[in-house]
């Protein structure tokens, strides 16, 4: 694990602006995924989260935007994957329409759930329904140690989530080649300047897998390291505790240009529940929303009139994109190099 120390001298530099620090524009390539924000409505409240979504939260996909967002669906077979996302997807409008019409096309579907979303009044179908329509799940467990993970999520997560898995386990989860479970780790906010990239994914994957196996039987594919942006509750919290500009030029100092051809936004649209589109989903959560290479603001129905997917030319930045390009780099898919 990387752990530096930022000194009050490196402090009071400014940041390098990302744009510059690249030296290039990040040009976008074909589009092959989209993922797609159902909302912000979830059963917790994540001290992490870049989202900010939590029980009290009720904004959520329309009717409208759902069919508009099927058809692109339908309509590029260039798509190879939707990825869905909240929130808690499963709680937002949308979520089956999405998944039956992407599985309907042969789409490979992501679902990223948070697992205790299973011991929620009426979602209690969820597992069976995953593992029916052979849904890639992406669940959080920030750790595999049981005080971190009630930290960042709340006090019982753990043991709810332990208890998802061992669900999911038992319909084949982990085990039958249609059915991946990929975990997610992202790490404990910092309380000082002594910051930490990511662990090596390799290692640590080795590492939830055995401790998991052991305690509780548990199995699954993948561990995905994805690094804290400073957006969101993170971007709160580190300005509450006079850490933000620190940790950007922590980012700033980790950064590794070899991660640039492999980022996320490269090949992506992220769709918000109101339909606009974005280079991925940090830069929706900061209204850094996708354009043309006329300046036009697009939304999904714009897609759908310019019949098109591959309209971007250039991916919009912000010195948020350090912690996706710091050390090994970041994505929805763990690290990049």
């Amino acid at each position: 694990m990387t752990q530096t120390k930022i000194s009050s001298q490196v402090d009071n530099l400014a940041v390098t602006s990302f744009s510059k620090k690249i030296n290039s524009p990040l040009t976008k390539q074909k589009i092959t995924v989209l993922q797609v924000n159902l909302g912000k409505k979830c059963n917790l409240a994540c001290t992490h989260c870049h989202v900010e979504a939590s029980p009290k939260r009720t904004e959520e996909l329309s009717t409208e935007v759902c069919q508009k967002i099927i058809e692109l669906i339908k309509r590029f077979p260039q798509i190879k994957t939707v990825d869905l996302t909240g929130g808690a997807p499963e709680m937002n409008y949308g979520f089956k329409p999405l998944v039956e019409a992407a599985k309907a096309c042969q789409k490979e579907v992501i679902v990223r759930s948070n697992l205790t979303i299973f011991f929620a009044p009426g979602y209690e179908d969820l597992p069976k329904y995953f593992a029916k329509n052979q849904l890639r799940v992406v669940a959080s467990l920030p750790c595999y140690l049981k005080s971190n993970v009630d930290k960042q999520r709340g006090v019982g997560v753990y043991n709810a989530s332990v208890q998802a898995i061992q669900k999911l386990n038992q319909l084949g989860y982990g085990q039958n080649p249609n059915l991946i479970l990929d975990l997610v780790y992202n790490p404990v906010l910092p309380t000082s300047d002594r910051f930490s990239l990511t662990p090596e994914q390799q290692k640590l994957e080795k590492d939830y897998k055995v401790y998991l196996e052991e305690y509780f039987g548990i199995k699954f594919n993948n561990l995905f390291t994805i690094t804290n942006l400073p957006i969101g509750r993170t971007k709160q919290y580190l300005q509450r505790h006079k850490l933000y500009t620190t940790y950007l030029k922590f980012l700033e100092t980790n950064f590794n240009a070899v991660t640039l051809p492999h980022l996320m936004c490269r090949n992506e649209l992220s769709i918000d529940y109101l339909g606009n589109v974005y280079d991925c989903d940090f830069n929706q959560m900061e209204n850094l929303a996708a354009t043309t290479a006329n300046d036009e603001k697009l939304t999904v129905a714009k897609l759908l009139e310019f019949d098109n997917l591959d309209v971007i030319k250039e991916v919009k930045t912000a010195n948020y994109c350090y912690g996706c390009t710091a050390g090994s780099g970041s994505s929805c898919g763990g690290a990049l190099v």
